[in-house]
């Protein structure tokens, strides 16, 4: 909702750049968006140049002026993280907020963090698995069933 409201002004989840895996069986929703790839295929894909790379904060920007609504970077995104926008004709997908991302400052249990790209986050992510503990430690796999 955080997310809709910056970028859309809006509290509607259809507006977010975050989507929401949902495992209903086991009661668990993970969030997702837009990784900021390296090397970003939706970048690379776009016929017309306008996803750009934000010097400062290293985001991938939709140049919505640019952006012809072709699509390619949809198709292009293995993650299916940038989306299509029906009412605006123009792709949507996350660009941090100008590096203060609002999904991370709302999210109350921060299952959404913003962190440095460059750090690998073993030690938060310890810590969250630890509050969601299904009793598997992050560090070793689930024990197979006696005569498997």
């Amino acid at each position: 909702m955080a997310c809709a409201f910056e970028l859309e002004g809006s509290f509607n989840p259809a507006h977010s750049r975050i989507k929401i895996f949902r495992f209903e069986e086991q009661g668990r929703f993970v969030p997702y968006t837009c990784t900021q790839c390296a090397e970003a295929w939706c970048l690379h894909a776009c016929p017309v140049d306008a996803i750009k790379m934000n010097a400062e904060t290293g985001a991938k920007v939709v140049d919505e002026a640019t952006c012809v609504g072709c699509k390619v970077c949809t198709i292009a995104c293995p993650f299916g993280t940038v989306n299509y926008n029906q009412s605006s004709g123009k792709v949507i997908k996350c660009d941090l907020c100008g590096g203060d991302p609002a999904c991370a400052k709302a999210c109350p249990t921060e299952a959404i963090t913003y962190v440095d790209a460059n750090w690998t986050g073993l030690d938060k992510m310890r810590e969250w698995a630890a509050k969601t503990d299904t009793g598997h430690s992050v560090t070793e796999a689930p024990s197979e069933p006696a005569g498997h």
